[in-house]
């Protein structure tokens, strides 16, 4: 049972990781995002490599 609670919990916690770096890459203005070779349609590729790997 604490296998699964921790697993959940984990699970949770990246996918609030997800949210956070996701909303800050779309909030990013789009010059730093072009200095930063970033383009905003790929925010949640990006997202998901930085938190999931």
């Amino acid at each position: 049972m604490m296998t699964l609670i921790s697993t959940l919990r984990d699970r949770a916690r990246r996918r609030a990781e997800y949210a956070r770096t996701l909303r800050e890459l779309r909030a990013m203005p789009v010059d730093t995002a072009l200095d930063l070779d970033i383009y905003h349609g790929d925010a949640r590729a990006i997202a998901a490599r930085a938190v999931y790997g």
